[in-house]
């Protein structure tokens, strides 16, 4: 059979931002109306917590496809040569089972992350808002400044990151693509206080981001703890939001942005307005009011991972782009 091998520059090349912001609403959607079968990840946990291997399963239709992400997670990378995710991302057409394509998942995951936070900062950012700050300095920094201009026109961005070598490279790194300039900033709170979007992409383990510091009518998209034991905003922050997730049961099970306060007494389950995807199909309401503080917990979904990958293998497909491979799977 014949496999299509993509790697990162060709991915990133065949899904262009906006295109995957797109995509990933549409994901959403799907997924929110039943079209995915979606298990929860199954994350390996390496010694002397250096970092995860995941394994995230996942079948959607459309386009009805099968997909696997087997990935490494070690935050360790930030700053080397290394992504801080690495590995594969598996397409298998549905109808016989047969492996279609093997394509890079540091540059998928990067995309199609950052696109979901531009879908969140597209329904549940007031119309106005266009004032970004980033906290974190590494890739996802990096596609989230692309995701929220896609979302929002910008008019000032600031990042900060525990590192200000960090910051000022990734400043340096997005000249060319931010529309307005870039302010490294010393704290994080100096950062977000008077931000209208708040993008935390960091692996901070307690939190960075304090309810005091934060403007009333914020949005905030936490996407860089997916463990139940870390988190990126304090109790108040999450307490005084109106909360939205990728999906209730990957929430409930792996965010300790949501477990930490629920575990403190401050709400309960009922406290999730709802998944991304009812608020695109109109099932809960979205931002009720321009004081609204609204907050999109991030985990990350295979559904998302298989979405970019099934588009990038049919546009690669079309435009001869790839190594292909003959591999086993026809019987002889």
């Amino acid at each position: 059979m014949p496999v299509r091998i993509l790697n990162q520059q060709q991915v990133t090349a065949l899904l262009p931002m906006a295109e995957c912001v797109d995509l990933m609403g549409k994901t959403l959607e799907t997924l929110s109306a039943g079209g995915a079968i979606l298990p929860l990840r199954t994350m390996l946990r390496l010694p002397d917590n250096r970092g995860i291997f995941g394994s995230m399963p996942s079948y959607l239709n459309p386009p009805d496809a099968i997909g696997l992400k087997a990935i490494t997670v070690i935050p360790g990378n930030e700053g080397t040569k290394y992504d801080s995710h690495q590995g594969v991302v598996l397409l298998f057409e549905a109808k016989h089972g047969s492996l279609e394509a093997i394509l890079d998942a540091s540059s998928i995951t990067a995309i199609r992350t950052a696109a979901v936070s531009g879908v969140a900062t597209r329904v549940l950012a007031r119309p106005d808002a266009g004032d970004l700050a980033i906290l974190g300095s590494g890739v996802q920094a990096q596609t989230h400044l692309d995701a929220v201009a896609v979302a929002r026109q910008l008019r000032r961005v600031r990042v900060w990151s525990r590192s200000r070598a960090n910051a000022e490279a990734f400043r340096t790194q997005a000249a060319g693509r931010s529309p307005c300039p870039i302010e490294v900033c010393e704290t994080a709170e100096a950062a977000v206080r008077g931000a209208d979007v708040v993008c935390a992409v960091t692996a901070a383990r307690t939190p960075i981001i304090e309810r005091r510091w934060l403007s009333d009518g914020v949005h905030l998209n936490l996407v860089g703890s997916s463990q139940p034991t870390t988190r990126e905003a304090d109790s108040d922050t999450m307490a005084a939001a109106r909360v939205y997730c990728d999906r209730r049961e990957s929430l409930l099970a792996e965010s300790g942005d949501f477990l930490i306060p629920k575990s403190e007494g401050r709400f309960g389950d009922d406290h999730l307005v709802g998944e991304l995807g009812d608020v695109l199909l109109g099932k809960v309401p979205g931002r009720r009011s321009v004081s609204d503080i609204t907050v999109f917990k991030s985990l990350g979904l295979a559904i998302e991972d298989l979405a970019s990958a099934h588009l990038v293998t049919r546009r690669a497909e079309a435009q001869g782009i790839g190594t292909v491979l003959e591999i086993g799977g026809l019987r002889h």
